[in-house]
């Protein structure tokens, strides 16, 4: 679906362009406000985007958010743009997904209603909601309750303003549930007349899910009423599957009451410590706490640009690349882990891994822009593995949910490996590497007998060998790496499968059989979204032949060299946009022609011409992109984000440059969008792009410098970002006969 350009409603006195229905300006204005004022948490929430708007801190285990209590893929949040009511306001949730889950912890604030166990929900206006970094407030109009949220780190802080009222109520919904969830055990118990803690247990997408909470009220209860399974129940304490707290109080005009959430994924003590280091009622503070954190992070790239809106675009996608992943341990450093037992680590612990999407933009963004966490993180995911036996696929809570293909845990630990990332210990993540792709389930056992996954073995064949092909090539770079020549020959013949599967005849990636037969018939253009049918994973053979990053080259002989290489990826962005098949996948969108970049099997295709020699090619479609697929509206994301994936592509390319090939450590060079970008880098280095008379005319770069001297290449090293300088293009508005042409300015040479 794409989304059309908004119209300017002004221009400045400066030469400027119109880009995404924003204004791309050629001058320098001054930052005017913080970057944090930029964060427009609505972008997304509409469409297919399947954001939340709620506040959250970066990484933080809280995502406090309100909820429609509306089941639908478009609900995958919790909450669609669409919507006008709202069931609740709960303490996690997933950013951009396909499924949904989470969603725990469910509060809203009503009067003059009868405590009960029924459905409960508030009408809303857009016109009295806002969104911002660290605070969500919105008028619940069927009370005329001002409810407002923010969060620290592992609390969530709840501001109400009541009217004058007898019958005033928090209720706790312990049952509610999306989509996939649903409650299995929950608990809540009264410590006294401020103070309860609680539990709920929950089985979904994540099998076993386990959150506990404390919560503290800034006035005393007058009474607690208890529901379990629809039945009042007489008592300070109630278990069941399905638990309702009603705390019922009296209020005056105006006055606020306040609350306090702290989780734990440990157990209740685990949520009361951190409840008890909550210090007070500063709402306002928290809250500033929350924007400070927000500001420090996003201050890591400073943009110069003359458009507002173009800022907002950006940083808002900063800001959900680093929404997840979420953090795990509790404040005693306690979690639970994979086989549901009590965990503790002396390091911060994450979870909710979408590793199908992100290990292709937004994990190597973290080793540039949080080169501090990234050790963590992978730390994270070596627990996951010595509990497991295997990395994880899609972490959801320490819960294996073994969705979509691959095992993607490997480009990004490979990627932390090779980059030196600090605390990361090679030998060890080579052999957990080994043993995910030596395991004999996902098909892999099969992938290692045929040479690549047959389909009449298991379905999405095609999508499956591409990827572990490519999965393949990054163990073998860290056998090489450590002297591993053994490895390194065995996974690099397996990188190479996805030959097997290459029809050179037609151009395209399809399925075989186990006999080597052809599955017939054969049509690019079709798309079967059922797993067990499909012969691509959420697309179809236009969209994921091109998966083959270890090996572009490669791929460019399979279709008989450079010149029917680039017309075959020209034909990708020109043939028809139509989807055959009677049941499609709602995952393509973001159509252009048959690229599809609302989901991310496209994202790395728009910068293959670099590997042609044809740098102005990739110019054009990423600048397309940017400038029609990413807007500052609700709808403003074409698909799902996916926990930061969608932005992290636009993040990557309004710098100027993407991680084609995620593990390589080199990024194609593209169309950057500004005037000046600053990265601020470990040990005060910073690294500077500077593009001379950009603008959406100017977007071919004729020339550029590295640190002052000239550089033809198309692509730039890692390395020479981390050591700090600054690179420098002057841009143009036709295409340079000179720049990033020659074979040894292409991409891709050392694979």
């Amino acid at each position: 679906m794409k989304n059309k350009l908004n119209k300017l409603l002004h221009v400045t006195a400066k030469v400027t362009t119109v880009i995404g229905g924003l204004l791309l300006g050629t001058g320098v204005q001054a930052q005017t406000q913080k970057l944090s004022g930029y964060i427009n948490p609505f972008i997304g929430t509409g469409a297919h985007g399947h954001t939340y708007p709620g506040p959250t801190v970066p990484f933080g285990m809280v995502q406090l958010s309100p909820d429609n209590g509306t089941a639908g893929w478009d609900w995958c949040s919790g909450y669609h743009y669409s919507d006008s009511v709202i069931a609740g306001f709960s303490h996690t949730h997933l950013s951009g997904t396909g499924i949904g889950d989470l969603a725990d912890i469910s509060v809203l604030p009503s009067v003059n209603r009868e405590p009960n166990f029924e459905k409960m929900h508030s009408a809303f206006s857009h016109a009295t909601e806002k969104a911002s970094a660290g605070y969500y407030s919105v008028m619940l109009d069927d009370f005329h309750i001002k409810a407002e949220l923010t969060t620290s780190e592992r609390t969530g802080y709840h501001r109400y303003t009541f009217p004058k009222s007898e019958k005033a109520m928090i209720r706790f919904n312990l049952g509610f549930a999306i989509n996939w969830d649903k409650a299995t055990e929950t608990h809540f118990k009264q410590l006294d007349s401020t103070t309860f803690i609680g539990y709920r247990y929950s089985t979904g997408w994540a099998k076993d899910q386990r959150v506990y909470f404390a919560v503290r009220l800034s006035k005393p209860v007058r009474e607690m009423r208890l529901y379990a399974n629809n039945r009042i129940v007489p008592a300070v304490e109630v278990k069941s599957n399905s638990s309702i707290a009603c705390l019922l109080f009296s209020t005056q005009e105006g006055e606020q009451v306040q609350m306090q959430v702290s989780l734990s994924f440990a157990n209740e003590a685990g949520a009361l410590d951190a409840l008890n280091k909550e210090k007070g009622w500063a709402f306002d503070k928290v809250k500033e706490q929350a924007v400070a954190l927000w500001e420090k992070t996003l201050s890591k790239v400073a943009i110069t640009t003359a458009n507002a809106s173009l800022k907002e675009v950006f940083y808002t996608a900063l800001y959900h690349a680093f929404e997840a992943p979420v953090l795990f341990s509790d404040v005693n450093g306690n979690y639970k882990n994979v086989k549901g037992n009590l965990a503790h680590a002396d390091y911060p612990v994450y979870t909710v891994s979408s590793l199908w999407d992100v290990f292709r933009a937004e994990s190597p963004l973290f080793t540039l822009l949080q080169p501090e966490r990234v050790p963590d993180i992978i730390h994270s995911y070596m627990d996951f593995y010595n509990q497991y036996g295997l990395l994880p696929v899609w972490d959801l809570h320490f819960n294996e949910t073994n969705c979509m293909t691959g095992y993607h845990c490997i480009p990004i630990v490979a990627d932390a490996v090779l980059k030196g990332m600090a605390g990361v210990q090679p030998e060890v993540a080579l052999e957990a590497m080994k043993k995910s792709a030596m395991q004999n389930i996902r098909g892999a056992n099969w992938y290692r007998e045929y040479g690549y996954l047959p389909q009449d073995k298991m379905g999405s064949s095609v999508t499956i060998t591409l990827e572990y092909a490519y999965d393949d090539w990054c163990i073998a770079q860290v056998a090489k790496k450590l002297g591993k020549e053994d490895d390194y020959a065995l996974f690099m013949k397996r990188s190479a499968s996805w030959k097997s599967l290459f029809d050179s005849t037609i151009g395209f990636a399809r399925a075989k059989n186990a006999d080597g037969s052809w599955v017939t018939p054969f049509d690019p253009y079709f798309s079967e979204h059922d797993e067990h049918k499909a012969m691509f994973t959420e697309g179809n053979s236009w969209q994921h032949s091109w998966f083959v990053p270890q090996d572009v080259k490669g791929l460019m002989q399979a279709y008989g060299g450079v010149t029917p290489f680039v017309t075959k990826l020209d034909s990708l962005f020109t043939v028809s946009s139509e989807l055959k098949g009677e049941n499609t996948s709602p995952d393509i969108s973001g159509l252009v022609g048959q690229y599809a970049h609302g989901n991310e099997p496209s994202h790395h295709i728009a910068y293959l011409y670099n590997y042609a020699g044809m740098p102005a090619k990739t110019a054009d479609r990423v600048r397309y992109i940017t400038q029609n697929l990413y807007t500052n509206k609700p709808d403003g994301l074409c698909g799902n984000e996916d926990c930061g994936q969608m932005s992290a592509w636009f993040v990557w390319s309004a710098l100027g440059f993407y991680p084609v090939n995620p593990a390589s450590g080199e990024y194609a060079i593209g169309a950057p969008l500004f005037d000046k970008v600053s990265i601020q880098l470990p040990r005060q280095k910073k690294f500077t792009v500077i593009a001379k008379g950009v603008s959406n005319t100017n977007r071919y770069i004729q020339k550029a410098t590295l640190n002052g001297k000239p550089y033809t290449a198309s692509f730039i090293k890692h390395t020479d970002i981390v050591r700090g300088g600054e690179l420098v293009f002057t841009m143009g508005s036709t295409p340079s006969a000179t720049w990033g042409v020659k074979a040894l300015d292409l991409p891709g040479q050392n694979n």
